[in-house]
């Protein structure tokens, strides 16, 4: 039906979807539109972070226009489409609890995980992922010009989290089915694959590769792992063997700090460990610990705390 849409009303399309901020005029906001879709890849500067394996990993990070019509297109219209409910990362409501949670107290988990996500996504595969009884193709194009460089996903869009859990869509519906009548439990977090229960692990994972290699990915052997309950069975931070708890090297590292920055402050204490820590971070860092245990009295002292400091040194700037 889209082909009975003239010029005009492409426009009005674009325009409804209310991407560029500000108050420009409708025909400021398609100029601007349509220069940086033609060239997207000028509009994007690249920022290297430390993992925690102490290697890099390169973002690409939008110019401020851009990132905001990244934000509205986000906003305005990917979040009205629907994600497979095995997709846990990127959604909201959803956290590491909801993606840990289902694997407690399982024989089997194997994990999988998917080498170099974002940018195996391609500009083809998200075309297919946005709907045709939605958009016209013209839109489609344009959309995914704002939200690729040079024709994938990159990695530090505001978009492209949401896009990746729609081009997954079709493979975490057909796997988690899969896995449903077989008993076995499945979530994704991102690049991170799932599985719980008592199956044979070989047969599973040649399935799933077998399909991934069918979407253009390919697994990364070095990071799959197969944990019984004799071994610490960790899920996206979070230990599952019996219970859902955080792990008592993550807490052990929480209390030294805490130690540290109580007796001889923030600042010296990021002096002597050569650490940046702010009381933000390490607020968060307790929050989380009280969202897998909300009853922690050592937690919630270490919360006041923190919110204390934090307060005090927000006054004094």
């Amino acid at each position: 039906m889209w082909k009975y849409l003239d010029k005009e009303k492409l426009k009005e399309f674009v325009l409804s979807f209310d991407l560029v901020s500000g108050n420009k005029d409708d025909e400021e906001k398609l100029k601007l539109l349509y220069t940086i879709s033609n060239h997207p890849e000028k509009f994007y500067h690249k920022k290297e972070i430390l993992k925690k394996n102490g290697g890099k990993r390169q973002l690409l990070v939008p110019v401020p226009a851009l990132k905001q019509i990244q934000k509205n297109i986000l906003y305005h219209v990917l979040m009205g489409l629907s994600v497979s409910p095995y997709a846990i990362a990127y959604v909201p409501g959803k956290s590491l609890v909801d993606n840990a949670s289902p694997h407690v107290n399982q024989k089997i988990i194997l994990k999988l995980d998917i080498k170099d996500f974002f940018s195996n996504i391609t500009f083809e595969a998200l075309y297919a992922a946005l709907p045709n009884t939605i958009f016209p193709p013209a839109i489609k194009v344009l959309l995914l010009k704002l939200c690729t460089y040079e024709d994938y996903l990159p990695q530090g869009a505001p978009t492209s989290p949401y896009l990746s859990n729609l081009v997954m869509k079709n493979f975490d519906n057909y796997i988690g089915e899969y896995c449903r009548r077989r008993n076995i439990t499945y979530t994704r977090y991102s690049d991170d694959l799932t599985f719980s229960g008592d199956f044979h692990v070989i047969e599973l994972k040649n399935k799933v590769e077998n399909f991934l290699d069918v979407m253009g990915f390919s697994l990364n052997e070095r990071k799959i792992k197969v944990l019984r309950p004799h071994q610490r069975q960790n899920v996206t931070g979070l230990v599952v063997n019996k219970n859902l708890h955080v792990s008592k090297q993550y807490l052990k590292k929480i209390r030294q700090e805490m130690y540290y920055i109580e007796k001889y402050g923030l600042d010296n204490h990021n002096r002597f460990t050569g650490k940046n820590a702010t009381y933000a971070s390490l607020v968060g860092k307790v929050n989380y610990v009280l969202t897998i245990d909300p009853d922690n009295l050592e937690f919630k002292q270490y919360q006041k705390y923190l919110k204390m400091c934090y307060n005090k040194n927000t006054l004094e700037v």
